[in-house]
């Protein structure tokens, strides 16, 4: 194969694709990219067994074929190459030549028939809806899928398409995260997407809207934006069942400013570090929001306005998981409810209803701080 291409179109494409090359595999050709001539493109291909990607590009195409390219030592040549072209070339050793400008690089490859094949997707199902809205339901619940495999499934995000809307939902044992929004098409139907895989989508999705499409099949899913196409398994297993899990009652509704709450929270939590945990004692009355804590460096405290109805409750929370909710927010202000001190907070936009976050409370000690 041989063709010449622009650099920098090149080392974007490796970039992007290398990030789901495994690092280590038993298969060596998973550790590459496999690389395809065609007509009038070039097809790049990474792939470790559970998520793939593939992009073309344009490119002068002298003499077509394939091979496997060692991912990491490929993008570190194309991002030092000092020309705006690159010439690529291998012979039937499968030795590829890679030069621009002055310099020559000569890498030995992997015969592509040694590449496992990418899942085919029956398309039985398929929904359009802006990148930009995509990339923004992705960031409000991907903080919440859990990091561990006590529960496979919960390493995932579930998506729920019906009645014209798609709901996302992300779920680790102490909190939960639901977003929300309306779409064309879809039918009905529910899937579970990794987390990993989602954290790449929302690498390659931008805020236009330029629609990103999602193709649906019994095992796999892809997701097509703009030039790249990302291919991964779904998780089988049972979600949670996420609306049992949410308060039917409150007695207690806070609406507040998430800056101002999220600085309050940054400077109480300075006395928490990873060996000295503690947590956020909040007492809500009297229109205002008193935050403590205590822990065997010391002691902080600190107080903001809120806007409070019903009854005043006092109630511990996990510094970083209320953080990582308001973090994802989006918006200025929240409603947070409540029923108790032992009972769920959830927080919501302060108006409608968009995306939903529910954390868990940690159970306070007795006496004030």
């Amino acid at each position: 194969m041989r063709f010449t291409c622009d650099r920098q179109k090149l080392n974007d494409a490796v970039l992007n694709v290398q990030r789901v090359v495994s690092s280590k595999s038993s298969i060596p050709a998973l550790e590459g990219i496999l690389m395809t001539a065609e007509e009038t493109a070039i097809k790049l291909c990474g792939y470790d067994l559970e998520i793939g990607m593939t992009t073309e590009l344009p490119a002068k195409i002298e003499e077509r074929g394939s091979v496997v390219i060692g991912a990491k030592l490929f993008g570190d040549i194309v991002r030092s190459l000092p020309g705006q072209q690159v010439t690529f070339s291998t012979d039937e050793k499968q030795v590829a030549e890679i030069e621009s400008g002055e310099a020559k690089f000569s890498v030995v490859g992997i015969p592509a028939d040694e590449y496992p094949e990418l899942p085919s997707i029956d398309g039985e199902k398929s929904v359009s809806l802006p990148s930009s809205v995509l990339k923004s339901m992705i960031r409000q619940t991907l903080f919440a899928v859990a990091d561990n495999d006590a529960k496979p499934i919960h390493t995932g995000t579930l998506f729920e398409i019906e009645d014209g809307k798609i709901r996302l939902v992300s779920v680790d044992g102490y909190r939960l995260a639901i977003r929300e929004e309306s779409i064309k098409n879809g039918g009905k139907c529910s899937f579970v997407v990794p987390g990993k895989t989602l954290g790449e989508v929302m690498k390659l999705l931008g805020d236009s809207d330029e629609d990103a499409d999602l193709l649906i099949g019994m095992r796999h899913i892809s997701f097509r934006i703009g030039g790249y196409t990302v291919i991964s398994r779904l998780l089988e297993g049972e979600f949670l069942d996420w609306r049992a899990s949410l308060p039917k009652e409150q007695s207690t509704e806070i609406h507040v400013s998430v800056p101002k709450l999220i600085d309050s929270l940054e400077r109480v939590s300075l006395i928490i570090t990873e060996r000295l945990r503690s947590p956020i004692r909040c007492l809500f009355a009297d229109n205002c929001i008193r935050l403590s804590c205590t822990t065997a460096i010391g002691r902080a405290n600190d107080r903001l306005p809120a806007k409070i109805e019903g009854n005043s409750v006092e109630i511990g929370f996990n510094s970083r998981y209320l953080l990582d909710a308001l973090r994802n927010a989006e918006c200025d202000e929240v409603r947070i409810q409540l029923n108790g001190p032992l009972s769920p907070l959830t927080i919501q936009p302060a108006e409608g209803g968009s995306f939903l976050f529910l954390v868990l409370p940690v159970r306070l000690k007795g006496g004030a701080e």
